[in-house]
């Protein structure tokens, strides 16, 4: 009988291929003799699987009784070889679950590789047995084993007015398990920018005064989530969904996080709602955020099968999700954390839109030498005194925006105090006589943050999204040749594992489960008409992700896209797209990446077109709406060839993407659906769903990095030279 210890760390389960009780054994309380009530009122967010390894898979519950509020609960489970329970694999497991995890309970099932176990829980209560709904779980097959292994893989599920109909066309899928790469939860209750709450659709704080007031929608505050009891909140309302659930009742799932289980483009413990006005660094929120995704995720931790979520412990050593899994010969599943260990965003919010980050120098002494002149262009010390009055116009500005008039100093860039004067003259009120111009005849150049398209003081456009990109490649890669620690996305540790891990796989096929994408996502606007010079340039629509630490990606992409046969999985854009990404320095390593939509959040080309109305700078570009909403005929320009390693994209549709893998090949299956449908329910209507989904079908080929489309019934090759399917 297996003592009551805490939590995940004594729960272990050894089950064999069939259970008979003894003659000797007390049956009046086994399976057969009592009495099952249905119970879903006190498991609420009904029972899940994850984590399937060769001979065991975590089950997970959780159990509620509103009148033992804070109160340890016993509970017990059972294993069977089917629905039924006739074929049970063990006695009834005693299981406590801790009012210190939110009554959250965890066992490792160890038994038979590639065997189908079914599971649920019973709680007692008054003599009453009240038993879960079941699920279905699976362990991966041998090692060794020669089969086909079916998985779907899924994105960005945000609840507020939003619903899973994306999840009950999954639950229709056979599969072996199911990979998760972050946005499960959205730590905001009802953020205007993106959410539209309704009455069904939203998520409400117990203790709001314990979350983030980020601001007010009418006469509705809306919050982030702060406190370990907002963020079981957040947990407990998303899986109160009946899609979702069924999903974790019938397939084990694999998850990874990425942003918004904590804040929205964190970093380590660092949020990013005010955008530098303030450090927003909260070690215990992001604890907080780290203990519930472990209470509520169905994650097992083998390399400490001890392992409990303690807050003591120091960040960000208190819990590592990084971890890898094999399926039979053919799959390699590695999954990285792209969020614990990585540093700031390059560019700071905050930082002084003219400063000047390297003059001209620096820039000429650099192994790229000096840039030409939509790169570095010219600047004054605006400290000398014959640009006394422009320094004084400068901090004018700030401070009427509360900006701190003390980083004004230095080599300042002429395009940036022409901008402030052209502004200034222009406004309401135009000065008497206008301000002039600097002249930047003979002026030195060198690269300003402005170059990089940070036109406010605090922002993200220019910051973290629309970026430059030849003034960033260049800036970028200046940075990290002198603090390689600024694109460390994965960290030292994380980092070592991942090539170990990768390089020394004896796997047919290296599968890297990766929060967000790799690809390049850029946009080449030097030839559109009706739009200022300024933004005639190339732009990378976000440096939050990869496209941030292009110099670490074709270090890892160097290191990686020789081994052959690795395939990333990705998320995070709520974009479909699929491409070979590979090392600048050396084209011919290469890997294959696909990228799922979003289950349920905004789609990209919405976001970006909300993103346009708000920001000040964009919303005054007629053209800039349009621009938007062709998003993907952007990055997939044939005449600039922007983008050549990028052969789809899909940025206005929700869905999932299911893969196929034996000896010979991936297949990669994308079901694509309308943004608007996610906005009301279609409960008891899956079929009418389904036959709505579009299907694109790609695959690569054991032996290479190439790309493959089926079109008209027949596969084509991505061509990343003429951009066609050939």
């Amino acid at each position: 009988m297996l003592s009551r210890r805490s939590f995940l760390r004594a729960t272990v389960v050894t089950v064999g291929a069939a259970f008979v009780p003894g003659c000797g054994d007390d049956t009046s309380n086994t399976p057969s003799n009592r009495e099952l009530v249905e119970g879903k009122g006190y498991f609420p967010q009904s029972v899940a699987s994850g984590d399937p390894r060769p001979k065991s898979v975590v089950v997970w519950t959780r159990v509620v009784d509103s009148e033992k509020a804070g109160w340890d609960l016993d509970i017990e489970l059972e294993i069977a070889l089917d629905a039924a329970f006739t074929k049970p694999v063990s006695a009834p497991i005693k299981l406590q679950a801790l009012a210190a995890y939110d009554n959250c309970v965890k066992a490792r099932i160890v038994g038979d590789p590639g065997t189908t176990y079914y599971y649920r829980f019973v709680y007692e209560r008054d003599g009453i047995y009240y038993v879960s709904r079941v699920g279905r779980t699976k362990t991966a097959p041998k090692e060794d084993a020669d089969v086909p292994v079916r998985f779907a893989f899924v994105s960005c599920q945000d609840f507020v007015g939003r619903y899973y109909n994306t999840l009950l066309a999954l639950g229709t899928e056979e599969l072996d398990f199911v990979v998760h790469l972050g946005d499960y939860i959205y730590e905001t209750t009802g953020d205007p920018s993106f959410q539209t709450p309704d009455a069904a659709r939203k998520v409400v704080f117990r203790d709001p005064a314990s979350a983030i007031e980020l601001g007010a929608n009418g006469d509705e505050k809306f919050y982030a989530a702060k406190s370990l009891d907002n963020y079981r909140d957040l947990y407990r309302t998303y899986r109160s969904d009946l899609a979702l659930q069924a999903i974790h009742e019938k397939f084990p799932i694999v998850p990874t996080w990425d942003d918004h289980e904590f804040a929205n483009d964190c970093w380590g413990a660092n949020a990013t709602y005010l955008s530098g006005r303030a450090s927003e660094l909260d070690v215990a929120r992001r604890k907080a955020a780290n203990q519930a995704w472990f209470e509520y995720q169905p994650v097992d931790y083998v390399d400490d099968p001890d392992f409990k979520y303690d807050a003591a412990a120091e960040y960000p050593n208190d819990i590592r999700i990084y971890r890898d899994f094999a399926f039979g010969k053919h799959v390699h599943l590695v999954v990285t954390d792209l969020r614990s260990y990585r540093p700031d965003h390059l560019i700071p919010e905050d930082a002084f839109p003219g400063a000047v980050i390297f003059d001209e120098a620096t820039l000429t002494a650099s192994p790229g030498g000096l840039p030409g002149p939509t790169v570095a262009t010219p600047y004054v010390n605006i400290d000398d005194a014959a640009y006394a009055p422009y320094k004084a116009l400068l901090a004018q500005v700030a401070m009427a925006s509360g900006y701190d008039v003390a980083k004004i100093a230095g080599n300042v860039s002429v395009e940036y105090i022409n901008a402030v004067v052209a502004q200034v003259n222009g406004g309401a009120n135009p000065p008497d006589p206008p301000y002039l111009t600097v002249d930047p005849t003979g002026k030195p150049r060198g690269l300003s943050y402005f170059d990089l398209n940070k036109v406010s003081f605090y922002a993200q456009i220019g910051t973290r999204y629309f970026v430059h990109k030849d003034a960033f490649d260049v800036f970028s890669t200046l940075r990290y040749a002198a603090d390689p620690k600024t694109q460390d996305v994965m960290g030292e540790t994380q980092e070592a594992w991942f090539l170990e891990t990768l390089t020394g796989s004896t796997k047919t096929w290296k599968v890297w489960a990766n929060e967000f994408n790799i690809v390049p996502v850029q946009v080449d606007l030097r030839q559109i008409v009706g739009i200022p010079a300024s933004v005639q340039r190339r732009f990378y629509m976000g440096v939050e992700g990869w496209d941030g630490f292009r110099d670490k990606r074709n270090e890892l992409l160097g290191k990686i896209g020789g081994l052959g046969n690795v395939v990333a999985l990705t998320g995070d854009l709520h974009t479909f797209m699929t491409g070979t990404p590979w090392a600048e320095q050396d084209p011919s390593k290469k890997i294959v990446e696909f990228m799922t939509g979003g289950v349920s959040s905004t789609p990209f080309r919405d976001e970006l077109t909300s993103q346009v109305k708000s920001d000040p700078v964009l919303s005054q570009i007629p053209a800039a709406p349009l621009l938007a909403l062709q998003i993907d005929d952007l990055v997939l320009d044939t005449e600039t060839k922007v983008n050549p390693h990028l052969a789809h994209a899909e940025s206005n549709t929700h869905g999932y993407a299911v893969a196929e893998v034996s000896a010979e090949e991936i297949v990669v299956t994308l079901h694509s659906i309308s943004g608007k449908e996610v906005t009301t329910s279609y409960a008891g209507k899956t079929a009418e769903f389904v036959a709505k989904m579009k299907k694109a079908r790609f695959k690569t080929v054991a032996g290479g990095s190439d790309l493959f489309k089926e079109i008209d019934g027949a596969w084509k090759r991505w061509d990343s030279e003429t951009l066609m399917w050939v």
